[in-house]
C-alpha cells in the first residue's frame, strides 16, 4: 500500500491520535474513512434538484439502516 505523509499542527496530530485510539482504529484508517465519506457526500450533491432541496426535511436516526427506517415508517403508518 502506498504511503502518504501529511503535515499538521502538533495539537491536530495529538487530537487525531486520541480520536483514533478512542475509536479503536488508526489515524490512517480514520483518514481513509474521512476521504470516502467526503466522496459519498459529493456524489449525493449530484442528485436531482428536488432531492437536494428535500434533504434535511426529515430527521432520522443516522444509526438506523434504510430497512429499519422503512420498517419504522410502516409501523407508524399502521398506527394511524
Amino acid at each position: 500500500m502506498p504511503k502518504l505523509t501529511l503535515s499538521a499542527d502538533a495539537n491536530v496530530i495529538a487530537k487525531a491520535k486520541q480520536l483514533a485510539d478512542e475509536q479503536g482504529t488508526s489515524v490512517s484508517a480514520m483518514f481513509s474513512q474521512f476521504v470516502m465519506s467526503h466522496e459519498i457526500s459529493r456524489s449525493r450533491q449530484a442528485a436531482a434538484p428536488i432531492t437536494r432541496r428535500s434533504r434535511g426535511i426529515a430527521q432520522v436516526d443516522p444509526q438506523l439502516t434504510d430497512r429499519q427506517l422503512f420498517e419504522q415508517a410502516i409501523a407508524e403508518r399502521d398506527k394511524a
